[in-house]
């Protein structure tokens, strides 16, 4: 099949019931619920046959619907706990899509939190991803410190090297490392259904900079999201 005939799908995971941050996916987020935002960027791409939003929560699943996102079904018990993976939700998807006779060969999941991906982020995922002979595009970020030159605290408190043998090593004879950016996973279905795994075999990165990202976690993480965002958006 052609690249130009190959269909995808935008997932947006949303559980409900936050408890760090209480009804995160919808909160106002510089005069918007924070879910529009990735929502917004998938429609903008015009990468998508289907934009979905997995929930399990009515208020999210109708703020969902007003910004023009399909939420064909509530999701199920088993995948709305705490303990239910990314790829549980995003398998899910597809099994119950497949129900209704629609099947994707691509599958983009982006987070409702994900308030700076862009259009052109998400082009350019797809584009790699079509075009490289890969499983999947992860767009991550690098450690602002070598991670060998980790410190901890002993039992009383004190401070040491994780990794003693780095102790004295310059920082820039030490190699990058990096992490999941958690903005966008571009990837295609056949291999995720094999391997039922988000960082498959065969994954690009997309390397994105810190003031492109910013975990949303704790109510401080937000202040920092809404303090770069207004920089972005």
């Amino acid at each position: 099949m052609k690249n130009n005939q190959l269909t995808s799908i935008a997932i947006i995971p949303a559980r409900g019931g936050s408890k760090r941050i209480p009804l995160k996916n919808i909160k106002n987020f510089l005069g918007n619920p924070i879910i529009c935002y990735p929502i917004k960027a998938a429609f903008d791409s015009h990468c998508f046959e289907e934009i979905m939003v997995s929930t399990d929560d009515q208020d999210i699943a109708e703020i969902s619907l007003k910004l023009g996102a399909s939420v064909p079904f509530i999701r199920s018990g088993k995948n709305s706990n705490d303990y239910a993976t990314t790829v549980d939700v995003l398998l899910e998807v597809l099994e119950e899509y497949r129900k209704i006779g629609r099947e994707f060969d691509l599958v983009c999941c982006l987070y409702p939190t994900s308030v700076f991906v862009t259009a052109k982020l998400l082009k350019q995922a797809k584009n790699n991803l079509l075009n490289t002979g890969v499983n999947g595009v992860a767009s991550i970020i690098k450690y602002s410190h070598p991670i060998e030159q980790a410190l901890i605290l002993n039992k009383n408190k004190q401070i040491s090297y994780k990794y003693q043998q780095h102790s004295k090593t310059r920082t820039q004879d030490l190699v990058s490392h990096f992490h999941d950016a958690g903005q966008l996973y571009y990837l295609k279905v056949k291999p995720l259904l094999a391997e039922k795994k988000i960082f498959m075999s065969k994954m690009q990165p997309i390397i994105l900079r810190n003031s492109e990202v910013q975990d949303i976690d704790t109510l401080d993480d937000w202040v920092v999201a809404e303090m770069k965002a207004k920089n972005v958006i």
